[in-house]
This record gives C-alpha cells, structure tokens and sequence, in this order.
C-alpha cells in the first residue's frame, strides 16, 4: 500500500503556519508520502476564516501547497452528495467533505479532531 495522505484544515494551517504543532512523526510521514493531497475545501474554509481575522496565515495557501509539492482534491458534486450522506458525527460541512474526499480516494486522514476518527476512513491523529 502506498503512502497517500489527505489534510485535514488544521493540519494544512499548521504546516504553513504553526510547524511545531505537528509531532515530528508525523512530519516525517508527510515528508516520506508518496503523495500529500490537501482539499479545496481546506483552502476556502482557511480562506474565510483568515477573512474574519480568525487566523493568519504565513503567505497565501495556494503558494504554500505549490512550494510544499501537495496536490489538490476538488470539491465535486457526487463528493457533495456523499459527504451528505455521511453520518451526522460532525456538523461542519467542510470537515465532513474531507471524509468523503478521504474515503473516496482511500488516502489516510491527518487530523487532531477525535470526532473524523468515528467516520470509516483511516486517520493518522496528530
């Protein structure tokens, strides 16, 4: 099996913007992947958060994910309806269309929040 990974917002925050709040495994698994996807969904959801003064990022996010060599998962229509259809074990909306987009793809989940371990997608926590 190879190692394909999917960020999680936090995740991709914390990589661009707070490194040492990723244990140095995991770091070592993103930089060992064969292959690191961030979603769309991220980069919006991070995006209106910085709008709101909620957060701040070191540069933008699309320069980030090019220099850092992740590669993007579009939000599509059947995601959308799956993430939809999903259990309602978390409420957020862009969380729950990472799930899908983890599922979809089979990649490992990284994220901190407990709750997307509930999901049946595999989770690497951090």
């Amino acid at each position: 099996m190879r190692d394909q990974y999917l960020l999680d917002s936090n995740v991709l925050f914390w990589l661009n913007s707070e490194l040492k709040r990723i244990p140095a495994e995991v770091i070592a698994k993103v930089d060992g992947a064969d292959a690191v996807y961030f979603s769309a969904a991220s980069a919006w959801e991070l995006a209106i958060k910085q709008s709101l003064g909620k957060l701040r990022m070191s540069g933008s996010i699309s320069a980030f994910v090019n220099r850092a060599g992740f590669l993007e998962l579009a939000v599509t229509t059947r995601l959308a309806e799956a993430a939809a259809q999903l259990p309602m074990h978390h409420r957020d909306p862009f969380d729950r269309m990472i799930v899908a987009q983890a599922i979809d793809e089979d990649l490992t989940l990284i994220t901190a929040d407990r709750r997307l371990a509930q999901y049946e997608v595999r989770t690497l926590r951090v």
